[in-house]
């Protein structure tokens, strides 16, 4: 049994949010690309089929399950220190040469990604968060817009049962599906990949797709963070930067932008690396774009103070970070214990 034969046991019908009839065939409604799907065919994704007139979606299965520091997803305001469970499951609807999860989320595009499914239930994996002491569940590893009815299943018992969810996504995303699941998703984090419309369409979609999903988000009141993963040769001219911290601030100056290092990978290994200069001056474009909260990923310890959370007012250190490891926490709730000012995020486990 081949690939495509082992996801179609774990197809489940699509949420009828997220389909449209159009005469012979089904508007899918999940992601930007709105792919126009006939009898027989498959999304660009790959993973949503019309089978008999009717869209059919992946669901009761996992290619990936653990326990994650929350900072790895990267959550910097989003109870720091906690255990995110991360499930993934397979494909995506962009086609990025630096992927870092290709393996997953290449399936069926690349011969050579080799993640397989694993039957599992929706209980079974809020069960696991209880079991870890996880507070949040996230969707990530692949693009979770593409398996949104399976993560619903998921989120549903989880927020039963005091859990936290959230996506991590390339915000390639449409106002049906983030209606779809604001009930049950309290956190996003999208990938700001470029600022370049050209290079974004390399990716497999415009830019103002993104840009839309960036502002809809937070218009809905979902707790967003953004994560640009800087590019020497790709995204990481002073201009591009620039324009990318600007676009944040002017949606809120209390969006966490985290610009974080690339190292060559998948189909993009004649690049070099991000080095600790490069992030430095993104760091400095997100201060001169009034951002409150930047930090430096993917090279721990080497840009100490780029790793920690500040209070905007009055500039004491509230959270010190290495890495995914938190080393200190001053927070009093949601703010700060020197001046009383409210710190952006989400603080507080749930009841």
């Amino acid at each position: 049994m081949d690939l495509q034969q082992a996801l179609e046991q774990y197809f489940m019908p699509a949420a009828k949010e997220l389909v449209q009839n159009e005469g012979d065939a089904l508007r899918c409604l999940a992601c930007g690309n709105r792919c126009l799907i006939r009898e027989g065919e498959t999304g660009i994704c790959r993973m949503r089929a019309n089978r008999k007139g009717e869209l059919c979606v992946p669901g009761g299965y996992v290619a990936g399950l653990s326990p994650d520091p929350i900072e790895k997803k990267p959550f910097y305001h989003v109870l720091p220190g906690e255990l995110a469970m991360s499930f993934g499951m397979l494909g995506c609807n962009l086609h990025c040469s630096f992927c870092q999860n290709w393996i997953s989320s290449q399936a069926l595009k690349d011969q050579n990604a080799v993640s397989c499914p694993h039957s599992i239930s929706a209980e079974a994996i809020v069960d696991a968060s209880v079991a870890h002491d996880a507070p949040v569940i996230v969707s990530t590893y692949n693009e979770p817009l593409i398996t949104a009815e399976w993560a619903v299943e998921i989120f549903k018992r989880a927020q039963a049962r005091g859990i936290l969810c959230g996506y991590v996504s390339n915000g390639n995303a449409t106002p049906e599906a983030l209606a779809f699941i604001r009930p049950y998703v309290s956190m996003y984090k999208v990938d700001l990949k470029t600022f370049n419309e050209a290079n974004y369409r390399e990716l497999g979609c415009p830019l103002q797709h993104v840009l839309d999903s960036i502002t809809l988000l937070h218009d809905m009141g979902f707790w967003v963070e953004v994560v640009t993963l800087v590019i020497p040769g790709f995204n990481d001219s002073e201009a591009e930067l620039h324009h990318i911290a600007a676009f944040l601030a002017s949606v809120s100056r209390d969006i966490p932008w985290h610009v974080t290092a690339f190292h060559p990978d998948y189909n993009m290994t004649e690049r070099r690396r991000t080095s600790a200069e490069d992030l430095e001056r993104a760091c400095k474009a997100g201060k001169d774009a009034g951002l409150h909260y930047i930090y430096a990923g993917n090279l721990p310890g080497v840009l100490v103070n780029r790793e920690n959370t500040s209070c905007p007012a009055c500039g004491a250190l509230l959270i010190q970070r290495r890495g995914y490891h938190i080393i200190d926490n001053h927070m009093q709730g949601s703010a700060c214990s020197k001046c009383g000012a409210r710190i952006a995020g989400l603080w507080e486990r749930p009841a």
